[in-house]
């Protein structure tokens, strides 16, 4: 592991490095805000790959990847006189000492020995709280969730910022009603051949069974990326077992690929 005083000429390194690219890679030189938006999306589900699939070496090259993207747009800024990176980091410094006052009280740093006895949710809680209260915060409860955050994030991250502020199910075991509702909805929906109402029926459904799953403690986009692994799995074998007999899968009878489907399920897959 590195020391302080290592990391800290590491980071200094990577701003010589940002410097030196602005001034002589016509590449580096010629990005923008709105050019490296796009590329710093890839990056964080690049990142979010690495660490699904459990890999220490993936996870620090793309973290290094997004770190290189903080200090590009703080690069940029500086260049045109608005703000640096020492800036980002003062504000996210104030950021940290602000919100977690059972941390740091009156924005300070603790003396030795004292310990916070809240409880992970109570901090949840608190968070949320504060960030209302900020000068420059979220002006509602769900300002905070992007407009352009994947659909299955901005519904969590939209019922768990609701649930922030007491309005949640009082036992989890409550939702499954709703689902119920949602699923029997839908299915009288899909029988009026309404296109729109079968949409805003199938988006209920998907709502509520998120909801669930964040009730139950569980992540749906990473359920559904599993879920969509595992298909894959099955379905690559059911390809390759089928060309190996020669045999092309659109000449298949659903019951045939079912006998395959089910050979590779046996076996782990």
């Amino acid at each position: 592991m590195n020391t302080k005083e290592e990391k800290l000429a590491l980071f200094s390194q990577v701003l010589d490095i940002m410097d030196l690219l602005r001034e002589r890679c016509s590449w580096n030189a010629a990005q923008t805000f709105e050019s490296l938006r796009t590329m710093s999306l890839e990056e964080v589900y690049e990142l979010s790959d690495a660490i699904l699939k459990g890999s220490d070496k993936d996870v620090r090259k793309e973290l290094g990847d997004l770190l290189l993207h903080i200090v590009f747009y703080s690069h940029i800024a500086q260049e045109e006189g608005r703000w640096d990176v020492g800036d980002v980091m003062k504000a996210l410094c104030e950021k940290m000492l602000y919100r977690h006052p059972h941390v740091f009280p009156n924005g300070k740093f603790p003396k030795e020995g004292e310990v916070s006895t809240l409880t992970p949710e109570e901090v949840s809680i608190a968070w949320e709280m504060l960030k209302s209260k900020e000068k420059d915060g979220n002006k509602t409860v769900l300002s905070g969730v992007p407009d352009a955050m994947p659909p299955i994030l901005k519904a969590y991250a939209m019922q768990d910022k609701a649930r922030g502020v007491g309005f949640d199910w009082e036992k989890k075991e409550d939702v499954w009603e709703k689902v119920q509702e949602e699923l029997s909805e839908i299915i009288e929906a899909c029988g009026e051949e309404d296109p729109v109402h079968e949409e805003e029926e199938f988006g209920d459904l998907f709502f509520a069974v998120i909801n669930a799953c964040r009730l139950y403690g569980i992540n749906p986009d990473t359920a559904l990326n599993k879920a969509c692994d595992k298909f894959r799995r099955r379905f690559g074998y059911l390809e390759e077992h089928t060309i190996q007999k020669g045999r092309d899968l659109r000449d298949m009878t659903l019951a045939e690929m079912d006998v395959i489907w089910e050979e590779g399920k046996s076996k782990g897959l």
